[in-house]
């Protein structure tokens, strides 16, 4: 079996990302779940959970006796920060590099953190650029506003 990284995505320290998440379906030990129910939990459907595991997105999920994939809510904090990831545009070769790494051991550390400092570079960078949009769009809604107002003044 594959040890992956658990990662505290959203927790409640000030430092974290977000509220505390909300927990999960099941307990530790009792958390086996389907392919249908985590893609219910996480919104991603059964054929990218499983694209996910193919090309190594995804740990070794392990299997029931009948070959189905039983998920853990390690697996579901791994989905979540993977999650994380799309949204911040990585390209989904940096995303398996990122779990390939971790697959590696604390010897990767080093090249993990980078990787996370230059997504987090180029996350700020777009934050700018959608800040600088926001502002020329509030500009050109307070001028659409004020010409509105302006003919009431007048009469």
């Amino acid at each position: 079996m594959t040890v992956i990284e658990s990662i505290p995505v959203r927790t409640g320290r000030p430092d974290a990302c977000g509220p505390p998440p909300p927990p999960h379906p099941r307990p530790d030990g009792q958390d086996r779940y389907t392919i249908s129910e985590v893609s219910a939990w996480t919104g991603l459907s059964a054929h990218t959970l499983r694209w996910y595991e193919r090309i190594g997105l995804m740990p070794h999920v392990d299997r029931s006796h009948t070959g189905q994939r039983r998920f853990t809510n390690r697996d579901l904090d791994w989905l979540a920060f993977v999650g994380k990831l799309r949204l911040t545009g990585m390209p989904v070769a940096g995303m398996v590099r990122y779990a390939e790494l971790v697959r590696q051991g604390e010897h990767t550390f080093e090249e993990r953190q980078e990787l996370l400092e230059r997504t987090r570079r180029d996350v700020r960078s777009r934050i700018a650029e959608l800040q600088d949009t926001l502002a020329v769009l509030d500009y050109k809604i307070d001028y659409y506003a004020g010409a509105r107002r302006a003919p009431e003044r007048t009469t």
